[in-house]
């Protein structure tokens, strides 16, 4: 018989040190030094291609670093974020392989046991082995700690049903169940919130603070770090250039942060002020080799060579103490720009009248929209939150955003007025640069007269893509970069009704921040759908729609 991995429980350990990873000549992570020990949660945070992502490969084994080291005590799972469209498999197929070490414990044990009652040499020594396997991974109660995974997180649960049938969050779902309901010493969880609801989300928090090994979370979720993580580690550039560790959980990173941009900054100003002395004192002493250093007519010759030789000193001098004196230059935060979005005082920009999708919005929907109105919808996953943004945005344009018509009602839209959506899911990443499908995006609303030319906003003025990463194919992009790009091709149209669906999936801390702030000002109507529980935090004083209600009519004037 194969043998198990058994979980080493307080005898755990996963450590790494020195870690470094190089992709095309550029170093992805450097200098990461880590010591997960049972009971700890880590939140990994970072912007988006800071090589988080790439870390937790590393941690679990399926990515070798180019220098470091990783010592690996215990059993370990790997949640990534992306997973594969094409599965022949079924929900128990996925269920049944993470559960094999259980079935086969349980499986020893009988045989275990049959040879007990036979009484085959050795057999005490056998089943006591079997046994304590069995109890380690706590096999009788595999089935059903996958079962309460599978409910707390609204996943299926029907075994027979093929994965390749079902949603991108629903699989998802399904495999973060059988993480939770397994009993692996390390979890590593690459955005484990992203298409969990409230409900899911709450489970998750709890399942992870009750988690008896040790977690490594990376996430933007600024809710669940708030709620889980004990320590943080930011790969954000520091001054050392190495990444930083903040104990006190989410909050002493954010105090730790703040005070050491603060330092950082007090010393480039420092460092800068003495740059600019010694540049000064460089010239001066050239100005005076050049001009000054003639002694007056009648001295000696000796005395003139002497003089001479004095002041070129005093250049070199000052030249050495000029390249010896480096400024390490903070590297500003890349700040997000929400283009000026345009208001229509006194229009009703957008009217949905008791609007229903067949087996997707069961309930009739009536909402009224004008510039510098908020709306909230809220709702359980399956809801129908992404169905009725769908259906506002379905405006009949000649290139719609992603619209989806209604099975009854209506949506009603005034002539001009330009809308729309940032769709929960990105499409197919293509080979095209991303400066180039955005120019071509903006050269598509200016040709359509949808927008007009001198309104036209350029990717650098967004804040969303630096310029290096705009110039690489949208295919070579990190997930969140991609996100970027894709609210930035939402702007780029300058709409006088923005949908948002999830707006804060891959994006990082300090995007999502922005993004709120420009959100509570625009002039342009805002409706939005999340589960993000910080954000819902920050916009709860905006009215809010609940698709979670019976069938029943619901209308709503939203308001500014």
């Amino acid at each position: 018989m194969t043998a198990l991995t058994l979980p080493a429980r307080a005898r755990a350990q996963l450590t790494c040190a020195g870690i470094r990873v190089e992709r095309g000549g550029r170093t992805v992570l450097g200098g990461v030094e880590m010591k997960v020990a049972p009971g700890s949660r880590w939140g990994v945070v970072g912007e988006n291609g800071r090589g988080k992502s790439t870390l937790l490969h590393v941690l679990a084994g399926t990515l070798t670093p180019d220098a470091g080291s990783v010592h690996r005590s215990g059993t370990l799972a790997l949640a990534e974020q992306e997973m594969p469209t094409e599965d022949a498999r079924t929900v128990g197929d996925f269920v049944d392989e993470h559960l094999a070490d259980s079935r086969a414990a349980l499986a020893a044990l009988d045989a275990a046991a049959q040879a007990l009652a036979d009484d085959r040499p050795r057999a005490d020594q056998a089943y006591a082995h079997a046994l304590e396997a069995a109890q380690v991974l706590d096999a009788w109660d595999a089935d059903r700690r996958v079962d309460v995974a599978l409910a707390g997180l609204g996943a299926v649960s029907d075994r027979s049903r093929p994965l390749n049938t079902l949603s991108v969050g629903q699989r998802y779902r399904i495999r973060l169940a059988c993480l939770l309901g397994g009993t692996y010493d390390f979890l590593l969880l690459d955005e484990p919130t992203n298409h969990l609801d409230l409900a899911g989300l709450e489970f998750l928090t709890v399942r992870l603070r009750d988690h008896p090994g040790g977690a490594v979370v990376v996430s933007h979720d600024r809710a669940l770090l708030a709620d889980v993580a004990t320590s943080v580690l930011d790969l954000d550039p520091t001054r050392d250039g190495r990444p930083s560790v903040h104990g006190g959980g989410y909050a002493g990173y954010r105090a730790g942060r703040e005070a050491e941009l603060v330092r950082w900054q007090a010393e480039f100003e420092q460092q800068q002020t003495e740059h600019a002395r010694l540049t000064q004192a460089l010239t001066e002493a050239q100005n005076r080799l050049t001009t000054g250093w003639r002694p007056p007519k009648g001295t000696g010759k000796h005395q003139r060579a002497t003089r001479a030789g004095a002041l070129v000193r005093s250049v070199r001098r000052r030249q050495d103490d000029l390249e010896q004196h480096k400024i390490t230059a903070p590297v500003p935060p890349q700040r997000f720009s929400l283009p000026s979005l345009p208001a229509r005082p006194g229009i009703t920009l957008l009217y949905a009248d008791q609007v229903t999708v067949e087996g997707r919005l069961h309930r009739p929907v009536s909402l009224t929209l004008r510039s510098g109105d908020r709306l909230a919808v809220t709702g359980p996953n399956g809801a129908g939150k992404s169905t009725l943004l769908s259906v506002l945005a379905d405006t009949g344009e000649l290139s719609p955003s992603r619209g989806l018509s209604p099975s009854t009602g209506g949506v009603h839209r005034a002539p001009h007025t330009r809308l729309r959506l940032l769709g929960q899911e990105s499409p197919t990443a293509t080979h095209q640069r991303a400066r180039q499908l955005y120019a071509a995006h903006t050269a598509h609303l200016v040709s359509t007269g949808a927008l007009a030319a001198g309104d036209a906003v350029e990717l650098g003025a967004l804040g969303l893509l630096t310029s290096r990463d705009a110039d690489k194919p949208v295919a070579d992009l990190s997930l969140g970069q991609q996100r970027r790009l894709e609210l930035a091709l939402t702007l780029a149209a300058r709409p006088h009704v923005l949908l948002l669906d999830e707006p804060t999936n891959h994006l990082s801390i300090a995007l999502v921040d922005e993004l709120t702030e420009a959100l509570r000002t625009t002039r342009a109507a805002v409706v939005l759908a999340t589960h993000d529980r910080q954000l819902r935090r920050d916009i709860d004083s905006w009215p809010q729609l609940h698709l979670d209600a019976p069938l029943r009519q619901t209308t709503l004037r939203a308001q500014g």
